[in-house]
């Protein structure tokens, strides 16, 4: 399907409340899916916001799995959105979806994944990226590009066949409190709906559509 045909085929229908599903994340699911299918660049491309003091900053990340426990990417835990988290643990994620005039809002805290999730991620992904989360020294400064390059060969030669994953390196799964589904209408008449927690013993979601 291209895109003419997905705003054809979904976006004329207009995203409405008997649309939804009760569930944000069976909701996330279903547009994930669809923009899947599309086999656009970076489906799982999300930005990442988090907040030092008073200054928000952002930057993209990928999400690696989802389910109704949280969202989950992982990272250097020494980088600066990693010290970030550690002191203040609100974050926004956003995935902006604007070729199909959709995007997703979630607000929520982080909580870190277990060691052995950790390791079990770091050696699934493919070597050269095992090599290059023990080269980088994320976010700190470099004298030059060649640098990191002889850091990364310097990690081949040491660790040719079996990568022992950094204990600096791991998973945060995102616990969401609102998540925002956002459509783009006509005449900037776009639909707008929430899904907020309700704190308690069962925890449900109210739905909310809110103005443009």
């Amino acid at each position: 399907m291209d895109l003419h045909d997905f705003r054809r085929q979904y976006q004329s229908k207009g995203l409405n409340r008997k649309s939804l599903d009760n569930s944000p994340f069976l909701q996330f699911e279903r547009w994930m899916n669809e923009i899947v299918e599309l086999d656009t660049s970076d489906p799982t491309a999300m930005i990442l916001a988090t907040v030092e003091g008073s200054q928000p900053t952002q930057r993209i990340v990928l999400l690696k799995q989802f389910d109704e426990s949280g969202f989950v990417f992982f990272t250097n835990r020494l980088s600066a959105k990693g010290r970030q988290m550690a002191t203040n643990k609100a974050v926004s994620l956003h995935f902006p979806w604007h070729f199909v005039n959709r995007q997703v809002i979630i607000q929520g805290t982080v909580e870190l994944l277990t060691r052995d999730e950790d390791i079990a991620y770091f050696h699934a992904r493919p070597k050269a990226s095992q090599w290059g989360a023990r080269a980088s020294k994320q976010s700190e400064k470099l004298s030059s590009r060649q640098e990191l390059l002889d850091r990364y060969e310097n990690e081949k030669r040491l660790y040719p066949n079996d990568v022992p994953a950094p204990d600096y390196w791991g998973g945060y799964r995102v616990v969401p409190s609102i998540i925002e589904f956002w459509e783009g209408g006509e005449d900037r008449l776009h639909n707008r709906f929430t899904y907020e927690r309700q704190q308690s013993v069962d925890p449900r979601w109210s739905i909310q559509r809110l103005s443009p």
